[in-house]
Parts: structure tokens; C-alpha cells; sequence
């Protein structure tokens, strides 16, 4: 049984890959689901600043919240439907 070249290149890509998914997993998944969740906490931060009007917290004059409507709008229906879930007291303590 002779193996061909194709083959253990084949069989040396997928442990390169296993050993890659490995060190991640273990190195920097940690750091990376704290930055998205970091960024996620910000960008609801912006919107209820800018955007506030729409649930009743007044924060900024409505000149500038017009002014950054356009940018914030494909953004508006996920947003509501993040603040205004109903949570539990699990969501603080595993989320």
C-alpha cells in the first residue's frame, strides 16, 4: 500500500487545522467573546444616547439625533427588541 503525496498533504492540513482550532480555543476565544460583548454593551450605549427619544429618555436635542438618523437606522429594530426583552435574573449571572 503505497499512499499518495496528495493524500498526506490532505491528512497534514486537517491536524494543522485541529491543532490551530486548539490553541484559539484555548488562548483567545476568552478575549474575543469579551471584546464582542464589550462592543455590543457600547453600541446599545450610543443608540439609547442617540436614540433615546423612541423609548422616552430625552438625552441629546433633536437636531443632533436627526443628524445621525441615516447611520442609525438599519440598526433601530434589533436595538429596541435588545432593551426591551424581558430578562431574567440568569441573563446577569451566566450571560
Amino acid at each position: 500500500m503505497v499512499e499518495k503525496k496528495g493524500e498526506d498533504k490532505k491528512g497534514e492540513g486537517e491536524v494543522k487545522k485541529a491543532v490551530k482550532g486548539l490553541v484559539y480555543g484555548m488562548a483567545m476565544h476568552g478575549m474575543v467573546t469579551y471584546a464582542l460583548r464589550t462592543r455590543m454593551y457600547l453600541e446599545n450605549l450610543f443608540m439609547l444616547i442617540t436614540m433615546g427619544d423612541m423609548l422616552g429618555v430625552p438625552v441629546l436635542p433633536p437636531y443632533y439625533s436627526l443628524r445621525l438618523l441615516p447611520y442609525a437606522v438599519p440598526h433601530i429594530k434589533t436595538w429596541k427588541r435588545t432593551l426591551l426583552r424581558e430578562r431574567d435574573v440568569t441573563d446577569s449571572i451566566f450571560g
